[in-house]
């Protein structure tokens, strides 16, 4: 009897889809960053789809994989590249991988911040081009973090951990979240405000919203423009939640003191006048890149792309609704 196809779309996924291979034809796309015509081919047939972030798995590719389709496993919390009201109208489960990558996209925060506070980059700039020749009471001076106000915008999983760690090392923390939640307020003291308050109040302002229409360009001119200009912004979520023109101009025209950046709104092409700015320090979309992250995402991207293929309920199912209507 045929094996029922499973496509995956990068080749680093393929060590460890050993699971999957029993069962399943498993199809690996035999590079990285597949273009579309590929990706549109190799789903065909197939009854699921496991995809990173950074293809877009709309109608169309639903569509050309065929009726078949069960499951889309995406290789990441976020899922703003899928179109879930499609996937769900079509009967598709969603999943991704929450919570195994808290500790790892916190400690880039954390990361950021010391980093920036204290001029790493600029220190390994100025020795590695040899103008070091001794030590010197002025030179470089940064600013300490304790006492510090760390503001989190977005009280998830990795704004709370980010919230601990910034409490560890002596931070004052306030938060900015649709709901607010009374009871770790009280066991971490941490307070909440609106987010224009916390934009004037703290001396780190870290992302960590999910991308959608109300978030997208969340941080622009207006806001920028709140912020102390000693304080520095940190984006470890998804590229589009700032604008990024907004945010260069602030950079350049010292409205706040810097960045700390690991997504772009074109990841693809991260301006020229970013990459030569010496207040940012920017990373390549790697908050999430620890070993023992990534092992746990594939662990649990094979396990809830097997339960929604044999019409077990996923542990991360991201549209519900779709579920509900196997049950009705």
């Amino acid at each position: 009897m045929e094996k029922a196809k499973i496509f995956v779309t990068h080749i680093y996924l393929g060590k460890y889809l050993e699971k999957l291979k029993d069962k399943y034809e498993v199809v690996i796309w035999p590079g990285k960053d597949i273009g579309r015509e590929d990706l549109l081919s190799g789903v065909k047939g197939a009854v699921g789809i496991i995809s990173l972030l950074t293809e877009k798995i709309d109608a169309e590719v639903m569509d050309a994989a065929g009726p078949q389709l069960k499951a889309i496993g995406n290789y990441a919390v976020g899922f703003d590249n899928i179109d879930v009201a499609a996937a769900t109208k079509r009967g598709i489960c969603v999943t991704n991988t929450p919570g195994v990558l808290t500790e790892s996209v916190a400690e880039l925060v954390i990361t950021f911040t010391l980093v920036l506070f204290r001029r790493v980059v600029e220190g390994d700039r100025f020795v590695r081009a040899g103008k070091y020749k001794g030590w010197e009471p002025d030179l470089l001076l940064g600013t300490g973090v304790k006492d510090k106000v760390m503001g989190i915008v977005g009280l998830g999983r990795i704004g709370r951990w980010t919230a601990r760690m910034a409490r560890a090392l002596g931070m004052r923390v306030v938060y900015h979240n649709r709901h607010r939640d009374e009871e770790f307020e009280e066991e971490y003291d941490v307070t909440y405000h609106t987010l224009d308050q916390l934009l004037e109040m703290a001396d780190v302002v870290s992302l960590s919203v999910p991308l959608n229409l109300e978030t997208k360009h969340l941080i622009s001119e207006r806001e920028l423009k709140l912020m102390k200009p000693t304080a520095v912004l940190i984006n470890t979520a998804r590229g589009p939640i700032v604008d990024e023109k907004a945010l260069i101009k602030a950079l350049k025209e010292k409205w706040i003191a810097g960045a700390g950046l690991d997504v772009y709104e074109d990841e693809a092409q991260v301006p020229e006048e970013l990459r030569n700015l010496s207040n940012t320090v920017l990373t390549p979309h790697t908050a999430s890149a620890t070993i023992e992250a990534r092992i746990a995402m594939a662990r649990i991207v094979v396990d809830n792309m097997a339960d929604a293929i044999e019409d077990k309920q996923p542990s991360c199912l991201v549209n519900p609704d779709v579920w509900k209507q196997k049950i009705d």
